[in-house]
């Protein structure tokens, strides 16, 4: 780990005293901040400690050896209007505070981005009736949306077939890597140290320090790791978070693996904006949708299937799971071509829910029994374009 650190940070910082330590070997590294987790999340974290508490110390440990190298790479890199879920929700309030955050910053940066608006479509009377409730719903919590009917949305979208639509004109996309890079940029820039490949072994409380020992091993398979005493302890590990908190508590949380699978399409797009058809039961997934990327492409996904393990990102090439995508979106895109599908990529959705359970909320708490260590546990979507709003969650968490 010493290596990886882009300062030194081997002695005791910020006029920390040493004092008798509870156990036989003294940490290797004292710290105020330790954020476990270098995916979108835990680097918007990492960043808004290391710019709003800068007199205090912030790492952040990743075990891969570049940032976002799971959830947050593989997804569909749209920001969210934040339509979907329970008013009184996290995921629905840190998505329309993340998205105007986001849409700020973006203002300020050169991260590539577009506001290209989405429709939900509706295919039939009943799925018309949902999207009108959500265009009420939308009243409520403030997101613009607005209805469309098949004559209208046949004008915009002649490609589109629809009963009905709710469109979403604040819906976009990013360039989530370039937004990752701002991050890590930013971060380092108000000092914070980074430890890329980098994992946690072990987390204990020191009650005599009133803070946590964490062993950090670099790389991975070291036998060597580092002891690292940290004042407070962030646990935005993604697929890994309930195994992090669960070195406190053992068997206290469980994550289960939503993996989806994208196809891309050779054919320029038939469309200008996202196509979207309503959500699956409990919002388990929102459906094979069409995205557009940067530059213009179409890809379809993601679905949902259930899978054992947090790393099974291959791309299943085959009749069967072709023939799924192109039933599912001949529903809104009827002339969609089969010949023109490709398998792209994987990802991997880390969700509170298994298979068939209702709604779960983000948990982002300072745990009770445990002062100064905050989980950060079933970060899916919309996580990505809640990141900022997080991020300022868990530092007013921390003033409270």
């Amino acid at each position: 780990m010493q290596s990886i650190l882009r300062r030194s940070v081997l002695i005791s910082l910020k006029g920390w005293c040493r004092r008798p330590y509870s156990v036989m070997r003294t940490p290797d590294v004292e710290v105020d901040n330790l954020v476990i987790g270098g995916g979108v999340v835990g680097l918007a974290v990492a960043e808004r400690l290391a710019r709003q508490r800068s007199p205090e110390s912030t790492i952040l440990v990743e075990r891969h050896g570049r940032f976002g190298e799971e959830t947050s790479s593989r997804n569909s890199e749209v920001i969210h209007a934040g339509l979907y879920y329970p008013e009184d929700s996290l995921k629905t309030k840190l998505c329309i505070r993340g998205k105007k955050m986001l849409y700020t910053l973006l203002q300020d940066t050169n991260i590539p981005h577009k506001k290209l608006g989405k429709w939900v479509v509706a295919e039939n009377e009943d799925q018309t009736n949902y999207i009108k409730n959500l265009h009420e719903k939308s009243k409520r919590i403030g997101v613009p949306t607005y209805f469309m009917t098949a004559d209208e949305a046949h004008k915009e979208e002649p490609e589109i077939f629809a009963h009905s639509v709710l469109v979403s004109p604040t819906t976009g996309i990013i360039d989530s890597h370039s937004y990752l890079e701002y991050l890590e940029s930013s971060f380092s820039s108000c000092g914070g140290d980074i430890a890329l490949g980098s994992e946690v072994r072990s987390i204990r409380p020191d009650h005599l320090a009133g803070g946590y020992l964490v062993e950090v091993a670099t790389p991975p398979t070291s036998d060597k790791p580092t002891l690292v005493l940290a004042k407070h302890v962030f646990n935005s590990a993604g697929l890994h978070a309930d195994k992090v908190a669960n070195m406190l508590v053992p068997n206290s949380f469980k994550l289960y693996y939503a993996k989806g699978q994208y196809f891309g399409y050779r054919k320029k797009s038939p469309v200008r904006r996202l196509i979207y058809p309503c959500p699956e039961k409990n919002l388990a997934g929102l459906g094979t949708h069409l995205t557009l990327d940067m530059a213009g492409r179409c890809k379809f996904g993601p679905d949902v299937l259930y899978v054992d393990g947090s790393n099974d990102y291959a791309v299943a090439d085959d009749d069967q799971k072709l023939e799924q995508f192109v039933d599912a979106v001949r529903k809104y895109y009827p002339n969609v071509d089969k010949s023109s599908f490709y398998p792209d990529y994987a990802g991997i959705r880390p969700k509170l829910a298994g298979p068939g359970a209702p709604f779960q909320d983000f948990i982002i708490r300072e745990e009770a029994d445990f002062k100064n260590f905050y989980n950060l546990i079933g970060i899916e979507s919309p996580g990505l374009t809640s990141s900022l709003a997080i991020a300022e969650y868990v530092a007013d968490l921390m003033e409270k």
